[in-house]
């Protein structure tokens, strides 16, 4: 072989070990590439929103029952009832009326809802209902008192009032507001009964929000997803219910047979059953990407496509209660706020915290939940403290990877009996702490209307509570990319039990592929320097 044939050998030898070594990264980059740009180009496929036209509504004008002037909001459940027979006895089965459901806690039957499991906003209904219930579908649930087998104190109207006219007293034990309340306030105006009676419909989004938005006394309080932003949303609040594109009502998802809703929170329910799910209109292959369609076996649908919430309404992320009782220099109660208006400190409620734009923690879930019951027994109390547990994980086939947000509080809790505290909080007498400032009376008050011992003494224990996100939705070009999850510090980084390939790592087979690589790397580095070398390499001309 001549020696210029040699040289283009090593030349060629060289070119294919460089080739041979790079080819695998090149591979690997395509395919993520690839994956990327399917993930924000195709997203979902196209599903037509469109629901098939509905017949014509009944004209509830044209009634004489219900032109008659009424007095009383309890006429007009007892008019609507003269046609609509038998659906109260629907209703109240629900838990939207009676604030509990049956199901199974710690191995036991029973029933567990907002009338008895404690949370760590305003931490319990108890003996504060009657502030509680504003959002309650009945008029006067003002405590334990209340006759949940009275027809007549259901309130048709804060569901099916089509006129946007129709408001509740904040503090009135689920009563509309009355004349003599709009003459004091001059911000809230008494509906007018029978114009709302002659113009109810299918609820919309301003009948669920009122309530909803609402909850825990604000604007997107509690939930962080739910807020006054959906009442008119654009695409980017939520491509769902964008006025301009889908318009869809909270009705279009959450679907109901005879009063009993789709859908549930499971902040406050436990049982895996009236699921909400988006397979139910986007199937469970609705990508045009095969890998992306894999992922849906153990990801949520959110997970991906509701990158972040609170878009626009902040939510409130922690509350502090140990910090509750500071007076100013003139021992006056302090009310602190933020440049948005939300409360940062009260001497009332303690210490807040706010975000917007935030993204969701996750966790897997299987579809079940378990809530602290009035008189549950903290195992430890030297450690956070779940109020509410998402049940799942990798070894359950049932779970999926969901996103979550985390509040985070500082409550009221027994050290001697190891319970949480169901305080009397709100009212107008010395005991409530909101007027007294006292926590051991309002502590004594709350637990013995709960039934419950109390021990004469109270510190404050670190709780968190889960809250699973489902609106909000992105568009499809905003959705998570597979940068988003498969990274050292990911947004998955924190969810446990599995391998994810660009999060985890072995240190014994990273150290074994770089000692291979380098190996290969100087292998062929001697060899084409030996045969550069030794040009009459007896092996490398055989």
């Amino acid at each position: 072989m001549t020696q210029n044939a040699r040289k283009k050998n090593k030349f060629i030898g060289i070119i294919i070990s460089l080739v041979v070594i790079t080819i695998p990264w090149l591979i690997i980059f395509a395919v993520n590439r690839q994956m990327e740009l399917n993930s924000q180009s195709t997203g979902v496929r196209e599903v037509n929103f469109t629901k098939d036209t509905l017949p014509k509504l009944v004209d509830h004008s044209k009634f004489e029952i219900l032109k008659q002037e009424f007095t009383q909001p309890e006429q007009v459940t007892q008019a609507c009832l003269t046609c609509h027979n038998g659906r109260q006895m629907e209703l109240m089965q629900t838990a939207h009326w009676n604030w509990d459901r049956e199901v199974i806690h710690k191995g036991k039957k029973t029933r567990i809802g907002k009338r008895n499991i404690v949370n760590n906003y305003c931490t319990a209904t108890n003996t504060n209902t009657w502030k509680c219930s504003s959002c309650h579908i009945g008029f006067g649930y003002k405590d334990k008192t209340f006759n949940f087998k009275d027809q007549n104190k259901i309130d048709c109207m804060v569901c099916h009032d089509n006129t946007g006219t129709y408001e509740k007293q904040p503090l009135g034990s689920g009563y509309p507001v009355t004349e003599k309340q709009r003459f004091e306030s001059k911000t809230y105006f008494p509906p007018k009964y029978n114009y709302i009676a002659q113009n109810v419909g299918l609820p919309t989004r301003n009948n669920c929000g009122k309530c909803h938005f609402y909850g825990g006394g604000g604007d997107n309080v509690k939930h962080g997803d739910l807020s006054s932003d959906l009442f008119k949303p654009n695409k980017q609040m939520d491509v769902h219910m964008d006025i301009e594109g889908n318009n869809l009502q909270c009705t279009d998802c959450h679907e109901a047979d005879r009063h009993r809703i789709m859908g549930k929170a499971f902040s406050v329910s436990s049982a895996n059953e009236d699921r909400m799910n988006c397979e139910k209109c986007h199937t469970e292959t609705p990508h045009q990407n095969k890998i992306l369609n894999k992922h849906i076996a153990r990801i949520a649908c959110q997970t991906c496509h509701i990158p972040v919430y609170a878009k626009g309404v902040p939510t409130k992320m922690k509350w502090d209660w140990s910090t509750t009782g500071k007076l100013d220099k003139m021992g006056k109660k302090i009310n602190e706020h933020d440049s948005l208006g939300n409360h940062t400190y009260s001497t009332e409620k303690g210490s807040f915290e706010w975000k917007t734009n935030v993204e969701p923690d996750y966790v897997w879930f299987n579809g079940t939940a378990e809530q602290y019951k009035y008189g549950d027994v903290i195992e430890d109390t030297s450690k956070v403290l779940q109020v509410n547990k998402f049940f799942g994980s990798y070894d359950d086939p049932k779970s999926k990877i969901v996103p979550v947000k985390i509040h985070r509080g500082k409550q009221i809790y027994d050290p001697v009996n190891k319970m949480l505290i169901t305080p009397h909080i709100y009212g107008h007498d010395s005991t409530a702490y909101k007027t007294g400032l006292d926590w051991n009376l309002s502590a004594e008050v709350g637990m013995k209307e709960a039934g419950l011992p109390y021990s004469g003494k109270y510190a404050f224990i670190e709780t968190e509570m889960y809250w699973k996100i489902n609106h909000m939705v992105a568009e499809a070009d905003k959705a998570l990319s597979c940068k988003d999850c498969h990274a050292r510090e990911g947004r998955l980084k924190n969810v446990a039990g599995f391998y994810m390939p660009g999060r985890d790592r072995s240190a014994i087979f990273d150290i074994f592929g770089v000692v291979m690589v380098a190996f290969t790397i100087i292998g062929v580095t001697i060899h084409s320097l030996i045969r550069y070398i030794k040009k009459d390499c007896i092996a490398c001309d055989n």
